[in-house]
């Protein structure tokens, strides 16, 4: 049996958050989550984009993330909020349409 592809991504879009470490008590909640639901969690698929703005989707390791699930190399996904994926209502339904016809399953 493989071993389900899990990844999480998460994201702060200025320095003050940054430093206030926001993006590391996402990180830890998200990694407690995987851990709670036992699956693995790969270093190389740990995707977090600090200080970048959830205003446009270019962001670099979103970029990362879509490449990886339209490989089909992604089976499930967890962010902490949609609004980490995206601040637009209209991004965050594109991406987990993206998402979910390459295969993967989002949690939040």
């Amino acid at each position: 049996m493989t071993p389900i592809q899990t990844a999480i991504y998460a994201r702060v879009s200025s320095a003050q958050q940054a430093e206030a470490h926001t993006v590391a008590s996402q990180v830890a909640a998200l990694r407690e989550r995987v851990a709670a639901d036992d699956l693995p969690l790969p270093e190389a698929l740990q995707f977090i984009d600090e200080g970048y703005s959830g205003a446009t989707l270019v962001r670099p390791a979103l970029e990362r993330l879509r490449d990886l699930a339209a490989a089909g190399a992604l089976d499930r996904l967890y962010v902490h909020s949609p609004d980490r994926l995206a601040r637009k209502y209209a991004y965050q339904v594109l991406l987990v349409d993206e998402f979910q016809h390459a295969g993967s399953r989002s949690s939040s």
